[in-house]
């Protein structure tokens, strides 16, 4: 009996520890890691080549953007680039607000610019949506922006002069946080997103990103794959391409400019949305674990998604085992005493809506793991969806 007991304890504390690794190096360890990794690369620069620009298709996938999307259109056409050698394909997901009536007079006022309008007849989603237009391209480039994200007007030949070789697939532009100040909750996405830009300049300048970003990425029209419509984009494609051999990486001068959520309803949808795949992405290839053959992608991957990836069960893990383990010294108690005190600091923020920068933050890593937990019991439910409702005040 005691024998049980001791080896039943020591399981606990097995838990208890590969969970606490698992929070700690998804969040900690493995962005310092790649800080030091980082600097011993260092002579290592992204290579630009302006002089290439090949034909590209602009693509938007717009659903009931009425709002957003003459403003969309205008920007687009004033992109720098080559008019002989760019054009431009709203793929409409089966919008029924006025968003393709707009697209058709803005195509009638604008006869000398290369502007179509694929309409999607059955709802199932921006990749869904990708897909079906992407059969009607014929350029040699694809460029994907949202509805609702303005480029800079050097983006697309920024994003073209970072394909300087083959084995580049793809390349990620910079999404750029514009209201950052407008609230609590668009101030914490905007850090949280900064700090993870600079994590995927390190990678890819290493060897390949792990994700990229919605709002401005491009790939060779010959690579792109036809994905199931429940995937996205920017996680699915790095990681399809750096199973080929093949490369995925950021160039951060491309820029496209968007709000964040401004209230946690819209933020914190987005982020189910975002975890609407994730028990497939933990580990999306076994093949992905094979050190040997992808190098620093598998060591990319592991501590910027699989650990991110497990941290509403890690968390969960963390707490049961820690309540089961308190009684054995006073460091338990007191790893029990400060995740309690997180989680109390973070409903103090929630019920009286406190200004401060760390309850913020605390706050914001909260909503996440929830987030997480609502995108593993959609998954686990079949309530996972290819589409979802956009957020207002990202608009």
């Amino acid at each position: 009996l005691i024998m049980k007991e001791k080896t039943m304890k020591l399981l606990f504390k097995i838990i208890f520890y590969i969970s606490s690794f698992i929070i700690f190096w998804a969040m900690i360890g493995y962005p310092l890691s790649l800080k030091i990794i980082g600097q011993l690369y260092k002579s290592r620069k992204l290579i630009k080549d302006y002089s290439y620009q090949p034909t590209v298709t602009v693509m938007v996938v717009a659903h009931n953007e009425e709002k957003v999307i003459l403003d969309k259109l205008n920007n687009i056409i004033e992109l720098d680039y080559d008019e002989n050698k760019i054009e431009f394909l709203i793929a409409s997901d089966n919008s029924t607000d006025k968003t393709n009536e707009l697209v058709k007079q803005f195509i009638e006022e604008h006869p000398d610019k290369k502007i179509r309008l694929y309409e999607v007849k059955e709802r199932m989603g921006k990749t869904n949506a990708q897909n079906e237009a992407q059969k009607t391209v014929t350029t040699e480039y694809l460029v994907m922006t949202d509805a609702n994200s303005i480029m800079d007007k050097n983006s697309v030949k920024e994003l073209m002069s970072a394909f300087t070789s083959k084995d580049i697939a793809y390349v990620s532009g910079r999404l750029s946080i514009i209201n950052q100040e407008a609230s609590d909750i668009s101030n914490a996405e905007s850090s949280y997103w900064d700090s993870d830009l600079a994590i995927r300049e390190i990678e890819g300048r290493i060897q390949t990103i792990t994700a990229g970003n919605g709002a401005l990425y491009a790939c060779r029209n010959d690579d792109y794959y036809h994905f199931n419509p429940i995937q996205c984009h920017d996680s699915a494609m790095p990681i399809l391409y750096a199973l080929q051999g093949k490369r995925a990486i950021a160039n951060h001068d491309a820029i496209a400019y968007e709000k964040a959520g401004e209230v946690i309803e819209d933020e914190f949808g987005r982020k189910v949305r975002m975890n609407r795949v994730i028990l497939d992405h933990i580990l999306p290839d076994i093949r992905v674990l094979n050190i040997f053959k992808y190098k620093w992608f598998t060591y990319f991957y592991f501590g910027h998604r699989t650990c991110r990836y497990l941290l509403w069960i890690s968390h969960l893990l963390l707490l049961l085992f820690n309540i089961l383990l308190l009684q054995e010294s006073w460091f338990y108690k007191l790893t029990f005493m400060g995740q309690a005190l997180f989680y109390l600091l973070a409903l103090i923020k929630a019920i009286i809506q406190i200004d401060n920068k760390y309850l913020n933050l605390i706050y914001y890593y909260t909503i996440t793991i929830i987030a997480q937990w609502v995108g593993v019991y959609n998954v686990l439910t079949g309530r996972a969806k290819p589409f979802w409702e956009k957020a207002e005040s990202t608009r």
